[in-house]
């Protein structure tokens, strides 16, 4: 399945892509569906009002999760080009909810920045609560996949040894605009191209099939450290081909348009406008 929160004029709803058409679940967004136990049946049968999709103004996958857990340094070649070694343990930082935006909103430069990057990422949407999950807990607590434009301001995130402060300003990251179910791209360990294109000019080509650390894997290490709940959102790092890393350094401005895609999940398609 395919299923999306899309804003309407009466608020969001979760909604099942079926064709052309958006069909209603009965729920105002993913994050309350997924937190029904039994999630995966009543989408698959809801039969709510439909709307088509084109046109659909589709908002952050879950719009308010408990928690969006990052992962940097993920992929081999981006590792490389940041002249970092490869880590035994994943790197983690924390976003916040108010950070999301919807698969087809602006993002809005800061006035703050003259840094600001692109970073495409698979991100893992949780299904179910899930605390030292053990692999098989891992995967089932997996409800599926989206992506990610992990916007990171660097100047402001290479002040400090800590990351956090370049990766969470307000409105900055782009999510969706589905959340694809495991089945339809190849299960929980899922390999597929990896796409950044600023202004048509591709910046970023892998294969999450190439993450040092895979989906499951983060789940089962992230929950030894805390609860993982249903909404809850793991972006998994990003590839070689960040701005900020190459020579000379390139960062978006306004009046750019980037795209973030991966195969079989969609594309995030954002033009990037003056605050």
């Amino acid at each position: 399945m395919k299923l999306a929160t899309i804003r309407t004029t009466d608020g969001t709803r979760a909604v099942r892509l079926d064709g052309d058409r958006l069909v209603d679940l009965g729920y105002a967004d993913l994050g309350e569906l997924f937190a029904e136990a039994d999630w995966q049946d009543r989408a698959a049968a809801a039969s709510g009002a439909s709307r088509p999709v084109e046109g659909a103004d589709f908002a952050p996958v879950v719009p308010n999760p408990s928690k969006i857990i990052c992962v940097g340094h993920n992929y081999t070649n981006h590792i490389k080009e940041m002249g970092r070694e490869l880590p035994d343990y994943p790197t983690l930082f924390p976003k916040f909810a108010d950070t999301l935006l919807g698969a087809g909103d602006d993002i809005v430069k800061p006035a703050e920045t003259d840094a600001l990057d692109w970073e495409v990422e698979l991100a893992v949407v949780i299904g179910r609560a899930v605390r030292r999950a053990d692999e098989q807990r891992a995967a089932d607590a997996i409800a599926g996949f989206t992506v990610m434009n992990d916007i990171s301001a660097r100047d402001w995130q290479f002040r400090t040894i800590e990351w956090t402060q370049g990766k969470i300003w307000e409105a900055s990251t782009p999510v969706g605009p589905y959340v694809v179910t495991p089945d339809e791209v190849g299960g929980v360990r899922p390999s597929l191209e990896v796409r950044t294109v600023v202004d048509g000019q591709v910046m970023q080509h892998d294969d999450t099939g190439t993450l040092l650390f895979d989906p499951v894997f983060l789940v089962q290490y992230i929950s030894t450290v805390t609860t993982l709940r249903p909404g809850d959102i793991i972006a998994t790092g990003t590839p070689a081909g960040v701005g900020n890393a190459r020579d000379p350094k390139v960062f978006l401005r306004p009046g750019n348009t980037v795209v973030t895609e991966i195969s079989g999940l969609g594309t995030c398609t954002n033009r990037v406008v003056e605050a």
